[in-house]
């Protein structure tokens, strides 16, 4: 499969229908990480709520992320047999059901229960969102648009922080979950009316039948979902490793406020919205392989940004740099992923990938715990200029995203 295959339902300016298809999908997305990004800004609370030590509290992101996991693998199977707006359905009312439930945790067990459900819910989203796009816009299209979905992301993650600094003061952690509940309405109103593209309603009447060993169907396709994995692994080691540590890094490197330290995550939030729209764009000009090698050279050296800030201006202006590089590329492994495998397996392709890559690069955040511990900053910056660099060689390898080409 490659971008220059020929164009379908293509044109100068999106349909009414693309439009509602991609608004769908990044406000999906939204509401998929602010739910766990929830979690983020309320953890300190739910830690002295039930006496938590580190190792207890820890396991929550834990089993959020096999949830995950699970889910992509449950709900794939679903979106690619029986369609994926019936799937976007199903994941937005287990996360809405599972913010609710959350509110009724009387201890950390029940903690752990309703966060797997929201795992699973959270897990099977991307995958039915990605799969939609890629059969609703033309080739030339498909990295703008699952570039700008993704930018739900952040979205979300600006949702949450404003939430958080709103309730959680006044009405605790329980009641920011709840909360969390009413942009569902929004969601379930926009997704009304989607369908199915013909291209799988087409395809079900000829094949049915996904399975997750048609990942691995041979020595080529095996190390192509491998390889993918890897490289989301990276993607998403180098986001954790930047939004969970270095802001109180650079507190105590700098002596920045709170304050200081939330304009720092506002800028990077920033320069990460920045790169995934130029990503998107660039992707549809170059071609996957070529995007993806800038972008991952690219943050393998702006990184080293952060070690020559001095005061908080050069902080706020490496954020954003640091930020339009490092996530500027996860938009893309949608259009990606979904260009390199068929349509009956697409949407299990894409939970399985992201959601293993997300259960594998979460430890990132352990791993730099480590390295601070018994090291400095500078080891830090190496170790995530290092693992771009390991991404970029593993791009190399897979043929299968050599063989797309950008649309002339």
């Amino acid at each position: 499969m490659s971008f220059t295959r020929e164009k379908i339902r293509s044109g100068e300016k999106m349909t009414k229908y693309q439009r509602k298809v991609l608004l769908a999908s990044l406000a999906g997305i939204a509401l998929e990480n602010m739910d766990i990004m929830f979690l983020s800004f309320s953890l300190s609370s739910i830690i002295v709520s039930f006496g938590l030590n580190g190792s207890q509290a820890g396991m929550i992101a834990t089993i959020t992320n096999l949830g995950m996991l699970i889910g992509g693998i449950i709900f794939g199977h679903i979106a690619d047999n029986y369609g994926r707006v019936r799937v976007f359905l199903y994941t937005v009312i287990l996360i809405s059901l599972a913010c609710l439930l959350t509110y009724f945790s009387v201890n950390i067990y029940l903690m752990y229960l309703f966060r797997f459900i929201a795992g699973i819910g959270a897990g099977g989203e991307y995958g039915a969102c990605m799969s939609l796009i890629s059969e609703t816009f033309p080739p030339e299209k498909v990295g703008r648009a699952s570039s700008v979905a993704a930018m739900g992301s952040q979205l979300g993650a600006m949702l949450a922080a404003l939430f958080a600094a709103l309730i959680l003061p006044a009405l605790g952690w329980r009641m920011l979950f709840v909360v969390g509940v009413l942009p569902v309405g929004i969601v379930w109103y926009i997704r009304h009316d989607l369908k199915e593209a013909e291209t799988f309603t087409q395809l079900k009447q000829i094949r049915a039948g996904s399975h997750l060993k048609d990942l691995f169907t041979d020595g080529r396709s095996s190390w192509q979902t491998v390889g993918l994995t890897a490289m989301v692994t990276v993607q998403i080691a180098g986001y954790f490793g930047l939004m969970n540590w270095l802001p109180s890094i650079m507190q105590e490197r700098l002596g920045l406020s709170v304050a200081g330290s939330s304009l720092w995550m506002v800028s990077t939030i920033l320069g990460m919205s920045l790169g995934m729209l130029s990503f998107g764009m660039i992707m549809d000009k170059l071609g996957p392989r070529y995007s993806f090698a800038i972008f991952l050279i690219g943050s393998s050296l702006v990184v080293y940004l952060l070690v020559l800030a001095t005061n908080q201006l050069t902080l706020i202006l490496a954020a954003i740099i640091v930020g339009f590089f490092i996530n500027g590329m996860y938009g893309g492994y949608g259009a990606v992923i979904s260009s390199l495998y068929p349509t009956y397996i697409k949407a299990t392709a894409n939970n399985f990938i992201m959601n293993t890559g997300k259960a594998v690069g979460g430890f990132s955040a352990i791993f730099i715990g480590f390295l601070m511990d018994h090291y400095n900053l500078q080891v830090v910056i190496f170790y995530l200029s290092t693992i771009y660099l390991v991404s970029l060689v593993i791009l190399l390898t897979l043929t299968g995203i050599k063989e797309l080409k950008a649309e002339n």
